[in-house]
């Protein structure tokens, strides 16, 4: 976990904290007060991510990020955000921060703001009778879940501590009592979608525009100079390239969870960030073989946020956000915004399909052929999904190019589960993968080796494989499963 340095001169407290968001005053939030845990155990530390903050792992001790990141010691204000959203596709205005606060906001060595967000710190006036807490396996589940997402390169926040706090809480989801912890993770932004539908339901146009130039001006920069004037003419023009670049960037999200076989579960509008950003993951779920049907949430009875309808959910959440846009903008640049999201999702996703099978720069057809011809070929074998892009990685030889065979990969699928119709498009997809790679050069054929490493961890974070981490940390308290396969992950 790091050297014990002295708690004097804490790192954490030293950093210069942008009040950003404070800035926009009390209408988007309530100032909250940390919960006191009984206890401090630093269970996940993030060293990765230091450099972000110029930080380094030798400057900053365990009691460092428990000072900072379990006692909350000197940090104010803590901001609980406002916000409410459509869940299940029923609108809830009985929404915020209910566990949880923006601790502050930072600027990286990269020169973007950055959040530093709780999880399980404590009740604020939004938890709704709940406790405020979060359990420790909800914590475990957010580190792996976040950290395998940010190695398939899906734009993601990441967790940076992970504390157990040393209380029994009780879940209906969980054997009871379980441990609790309080987590803290960083991201671009958790301005959410619910964020403006709740001033829509205020009926309060004016803080709309306010969060809205708020938004455009610190995460869109590259649309304007210096600061938004309201009534500037070209004011429209820089809210309608703001949504068009939203919808693009939620297209290209939702394209990274499927191509990653990601199925969020939990897609309100109230979990959807104005940056284009995934976060807060829940009963996530990676997909065991590809199966558009696959519900990950054990109460969406009615597969409402399946695995294949994420394309159809994400634009069907940017549609209701034109509620609240509409207050400022013009219908018309909402309808040009959203019409770009089809073209958004399948780019992206043609073009990283294409990437973890091992190909760059393919003209747009032979991207649709391999792409289509892989979907194809996982659908009807039933073959682990995760474990395709393992092997292929793993088995992936030059030699290839010149031996249409294929005959080392080939005895993966030649199971029971690949007869058929399986084997036969496993033939299909063979066809079009070797044609691919005859037509390169040998530095372009070194360069499929190189970006299925880059492209495909050998972590497969499956159900079975959480719960095989998750049975020694609360049989024996043993982390060393847990804390080997975080590093896997990055192998």
């Amino acid at each position: 976990m790091g050297s014990q340095l002295s708690a004097t001169n804490n790192p954490w407290l030293s950093l210069e904290f942008e009040p950003a968001f404070a800035g926009l005053g009390e209408d988007y939030f309530d100032v909250v007060k940390a919960a006191a845990f009984p206890k401090h155990t630093l269970r996940f530390r993030n060293d990765a991510l230091l450099s972000r903050f110029e930080l380094t792992p030798q400057k900053v001790s365990d009691q460092h990020f428990i000072e900072a990141f379990g006692e909350f010691r000197d940090r104010a204000p803590l901001l609980a955000m406002c916000y409410h959203g459509y869940q299940f596709g029923y609108y809830n205005p009985q929404l915020g921060d209910g566990r949880g606060f923006l601790y502050g906001q930072v600027r990286g060595q990269d020169g973007e703001l950055y959040d530093l967000a709780t999880k399980g710190s404590g009740a604020t006036p939004y938890s709704r009778g709940g406790d405020g807490r979060l359990t420790l396996k909800g914590g475990v589940r957010e580190v792996l879940a976040s950290e395998l997402l940010a190695r398939l390169k899906v734009r993601t926040s990441r967790c940076l501590s992970l504390v157990e706090t040393g209380e029994d809480l009780w879940r209906g989801d969980e054997p009871s009592p379980t441990r609790s912890s309080v987590m803290v993770r960083t991201g671009r932004s958790h301005l959410r979608f619910g964020t403006f539908e709740r001033l829509h339901y205020m009926k309060r146009p004016d803080l709309v525009q306010k969060l809205l130039n708020h938004a455009i001006e610190i995460y869109y920069p590259h649309l304007v100079t210096g600061g938004i004037d309201s009534k500037a003419s070209n004011v429209l023009d820089i809210y309608a390239k703001f949504y068009a670049e939203l919808v693009q960037r939620v297209a290209q999200l939702c394209a990274q969870w499927m191509t990653s076989g990601f199925c969020h579960a939990v897609l309100n509008t109230d979990n959807m960030l104005g940056t284009g950003e995934s976060f807060d993951y829940g009963p996530f779920a990676f997909i065991n073989t590809y199966d558009p049907t696959f519900t990950a949430a054990y109460f969406d009875h009615q597969g409402r946020y399946a695995y294949g309808r994420q394309p159809t959910v994400c634009r069907s959440n940017l549609e209701m956000l034109q509620a609240p846009l509409s207050l400022v903008m013009e219908q018309g640049d909402l309808e040009a915004g959203i019409a770009g999201f089809e073209d958004a999702y399948y780019e992206e996703s043609r073009q990283r399909m294409a990437a973890r099978l091992g190909f760059g720069g393919l003209f747009l057809e032979d991207e649709d052929a391999i792409a289509g011809a892989t979907v194809q070929f996982l659908a009807a074998s039933q073959v682990s999904y995760s474990d395709f892009f393992i092997q292929l990685r793993q088995q992936f030889q030059l030699s290839w190019r010149d031996d249409n065979t294929l005959q080392t990969l080939e005895p993966l699928w030649l199971t029971e589960e690949c007869q058929g119709m399986g084997l036969e498009v496993w033939g299909q997809w063979r066809v079009v993968f070797h044609r691919l790679l005859q037509g390169l050069s040998d530095e372009e054929l070194k360069g499929v080796s190189d970006r299925l490493v880059q492209w495909n961890p050998t972590v497969s974070l499956v159900r079975p494989v959480i719960e095989s981490l998750w049975d020694p940390i609360t049989e024996e308290d043993d982390w060393s499963a847990f804390n080997k396969i975080v590093k896997q992950i990055w192998d």
